[in-house]
């Protein structure tokens, strides 16, 4: 009787080359519904966000900002040639960031500088915190 252990050995190679597909696969669709990655942070007079996006020409995006939205939409374009490998997307993009509060329309500003895109959102006045005097009355509370 001969016992053949060449199969044993193969055998951790294909699932480690199953595992290497499935997370490539994985990783490959959780990177394509988040691109572009983004940044949002936010301090007393608005939102700021920031964008990664290098390799796209500020003139391959387009920003709409509706009454809870903000959306962003790109093209990162391919380079001509044959690939050996390709870890960097390319192609249409689209992200729309849901707004909690009003933002000042005629204030929002947007700069790319070294592949980030930074959309400045200052908040509308009338949902900004305010401080409120508390006046001293002679005599106390009545």
């Amino acid at each position: 009787m001969v016992i053949d252990f060449s199969t044993l050995y193969d055998m951790p190679k294909s699932f480690e080359r199953m595992f290497d597909e499935m997370s490539r696969l994985h990783s490959f669709s959780s990177r394509r519904t988040a691109y572009p990655l983004l940044n949002v942070h936010e301090n007393e007079d608005g939102y700021t966000v920031d964008v990664s996006v290098p390799g796209v020409a500020p003139g391959d995006v387009e920003l709409t900002l509706t009454d809870r939205n903000l959306i962003i939409k790109g093209e990162r374009k391919a380079t001509e040639g044959r690939y050996f490998r390709q870890e960097r997307l390319s192609g249409s993009f689209q992200r729309i960031l849901s707004l909690n509060v009003p933002v000042d329309h005629d204030r929002v500003s947007a700069r790319s500088e070294n592949g980030i895109l930074r959309v400045t959102l200052p908040k509308a006045e009338a949902v900004k915190p305010r401080k409120i005097a508390v006046e001293a009355q002679a005599g106390g509370v009545q």
